[in-house]
């Protein structure tokens, strides 16, 4: 087995994420529905490449992420660091044996659960999720359910938990914690300096991601998507130059993402230079510890040939994380085939490469290109017919470009 771990620095880097195994979810929803398509039943396709077995300590079976996140302190929501399937310690204050004063605990109150997190859990729970008038008809209170649930994700999703239906690991989750600022103010590259070595941060990050490393047989890749318009940027660089001095020959693929807000036009020019000092430093530190480095945030995915399909609205994080999430998706497919036999049926098998054979495809033996564009349509191109093809390319084809505009191709 060739495992691949990853990781999710930076708020919309988590975003997409959470599309993203909210996507692998439903594929493994969709391959266990005995009415389902045969398609979704492929095994070719091996799902344990990037997810892990586990067992809690009341014995039950667990199928979570091999996933390590990185966020701010706040920025889960109404979800624990811990998770959901695990109760790993208590949140009882420990005593402090060299202190005989009084001690007061100061407790904000917990977020509270989205309708779509509800229905979740009520699904969960095998119980119907109430949210009708007293005598109304079963049929007209589901359809009312469901369109509070889209109108909640549409308008009010503030965390990237609110629309995750993933279960994640207790090591998964780790917020920085000591920064005391918001997002705003965590915007550029200087103020994230040193951040990961502060605080045992380090230290405490990478026994994370070696705890997933230790369990796999033999690990193929990491695959890291961060937020590179902001201070997490720093923080992924020293991240990376551990990683890089601990698992010398495992190639890393990174994905450098931007959200909706990193493309608003700047009231001066100050911010402008400041805005193009990051973004020199932070590619040239980030492509430095990688394999490969893909760039990835359209400046306005409204205007690009995408939006002819899809409703997506530029300021919203929720709608253009989605849309990067597809396109994740689709590349790292070719991560978690199964090599292809000699009798093996081709017609609806994509061929198997893993992280190391997918960059030298793109590279070169000499690694003469570090960088590549992730190009997308929506929907895909069928695998046969030509002429449909290229009528669906003509329509559908939007690029998420390389280049520093990070323009529509």
């Amino acid at each position: 087995m060739r495992e691949i771990v990853t990781v999710q620095v930076g708020s919309f880097a988590n975003f997409i994420g959470s599309h993203f195994w909210n996507f692998q979810d439903e594929m493994l929803g969709l391959a266990a529905d005995p009415y389902g398509d045969p398609a979704f039943k492929t095994q070719s396709l091996n799902m344990d490449v990037i997810y892990r077995t586990g067992e809690t300590h009341q014995g039950t079976t667990t199928y979570t992420p091999r996933l390590l996140s990185i966020d701010f302190q706040g920025s889960l929501g109404s979800v624990s660091s811990k998770g959901t399937l695990y109760s790993e310690g208590s949140n009882e204050p420990s005593e402090v044996v060299t202190w005989a004063g009084h001690v007061s605990t100061h407790a904000s109150e917990p977020q509270k659960k989205n309708l779509f997190l509800q229905s979740l859990y009520q699904e969960e729970q095998d119980a119907p999720l109430t949210n009708g008038i007293n005598g109304e008809a079963k049929d007209s209170q589901h359809e009312i359910q469901d369109t509070d649930i889209v109108n909640c994700l549409d308008e009010g999703v503030q965390f990237w938990t609110d629309f995750s239906k993933v279960h994640y690991h207790p090591q998964s989750l780790y917020e920085v914690n000591g920064l005391w600022m918001d997002a705003k103010q965590f915007d550029n590259y200087g103020i994230g300096r040193d951040v990961f070595m502060e605080n045992l941060r380090g230290e405490e990050i990478c026994d994370k991601l070696r705890f997933f490393i230790e369990e796999c047989d033999h690990i193929q890749g990491f695959q890291f998507i961060v937020d590179d318009s902001g201070g997490f940027s720093p923080l992924a660089a020293d991240f990376l130059e551990s990683v890089s001095d601990e698992y010398t020959n495992t190639p890393v693929l990174l994905y450098a993402v931007r959200g909706p807000s990193s493309h608003m036009s700047l009231s001066s020019r100050k911010q402008t230079v400041v805005r193009d000092l990051h973004d020199a430093v932070s590619f040239s530190r980030l492509s430095s510890f990688c394999k490969m480095i893909v760039p990835v945030g359209l400046p306005s995915l409204s205007r690009s040939k995408t939006s002819t399909f899809l409703k997506i609205k530029d300021e919203n994080p929720y709608h253009c994380s989605a849309v990067y999430a597809a396109a994740l998706h689709s590349t790292s497919l070719p991560f978690r085939m199964e090599p292809l036999g000699a009798t093996a049926d081709l017609s609806d098998v994509s061929g198997a490469v893993d992280v190391n054979g997918f960059v030298q495809m793109l590279a070169g033996q000499s690694r003469q290109n570090m960088v590549a564009i992730l190009d997308a349509a929506m929907p895909g191109p069928c695998l046969s017919g030509m002429e449909t093809r290229q009528a669906i390319l003509a329509w559908e084809f939007a690029s998420i470009d390389s280049r520093g505009c990070r323009g529509c191709g």
